[in-house]
């Protein structure tokens, strides 16, 4: 994971997602690249005269925004002693993209590049980190997502859970999450009974992940009362995790809206960094 992708603006969790970006670059000697997330306007809707005032007003918003976010972002990699790329040619670097355009959309076709976007864990305040914002990028990079919980991890990726339900979406997101398997000194591969599809059971993807020199214990647990969502969550802090690898979204999104889902309860309530990708 050398290249990681942080969109940056001002909400209360930015810390911790730069942060969160920080220690897996320092793992692996990564190149860190930000760029000013914004709103965009283009469907903002010239109805009255006063209109064009209106967008004129939230255009110039918007700048100093982006200004107020590449201030953040340096700030914070100065602090820290992470140098600027091109300079030399150093293991640890970072960088700042100045033209990236307005909106969520970006955050999907940019990240296709990278080899990880970090984000924030999304809220309902309005100072919280936005789902659309996630979501774009869970499904329109084709690359995983690192989300950062409200406090800043003290490590990242030694203990590690896999939440396996035998899908397609988990498949793809444990292979994704394999550089960090490699560096983790224990991994936990979970299944919950009652939330998996056909597929290979636990025990046959830590006996692969061994394979790979990955020391991997394959466990199976009853939720009772529980959902698959608080089951999972509750055996990570039960062993003390401090990274989840988890696919997103095996149910539709419109589903898990209505019925509620193993993903959408690990967003709103995962205390421990969590890797996702579709």
């Amino acid at each position: 994971m050398k290249a990681l992708l942080v969109p940056t603006e001002h909400h209360d969790l930015m810390a911790s997602v730069l942060e969160t970006a920080l220690q897996v670059a320092r793992k692996f000697d990564g190149y860190i690249e930000g760029f000013a997330l914004r709103p965009a306007i283009d469907n903002f809707a010239a109805m009255d005269p006063v209109s064009s005032m209106a967008v004129a007003t939230v255009r110039q918003h918007d700048e100093e925004a982006a200004e107020q976010a590449r201030l953040l972002f340096d700030t914070f990699m100065r602090d820290r002693g992470v140098p600027r790329a091109g300079s030399g040619d150093p293991k640890l670097a970072c960088g700042w993209f100045d033209t990236a355009p307005d909106g969520d959309d970006f955050v999907g076709s940019y990240g296709r590049v990278f080899d990880l976007t970090v984000l924030g864990q999304p809220g309902h305040e309005a100072q919280s980190p936005r789902m659309a914002t996630l979501e774009t990028a869970l499904f329109e990079s084709g690359r995983p997502v690192l989300i950062a919980p409200s406090a800043v991890p003290a490590r990242l990726g030694e203990n590690v859970l896999i939440a396996w339900n035998c899908s397609t979406e988990q498949a793809r997101t444990t292979a994704f999450a394999m550089p960090l398997l490699r560096t983790a000194k224990r991994v936990t591969v979970l299944t919950v009974e009652g939330g998996t599809v056909p597929g290979p059971p636990g025990a046959k993807l830590a006996a692969a992940l061994e394979r790979h020199h990955i020391p991997a214990t394959a466990v199976t647990l009853s939720p009772g009362r529980r959902t698959s969502g608080e089951a999972i969550l509750a055996h990570a802090q039960s062993l003390g995790c401090d990274l989840l690898v988890k696919g997103a979204y095996t149910q539709s999104r419109l589903r898990q809206m209505i019925f509620g889902g193993a993903t959408r309860h690990i967003l709103a309530h995962a205390h421990l960094p969590v890797l996702m990708a579709h």
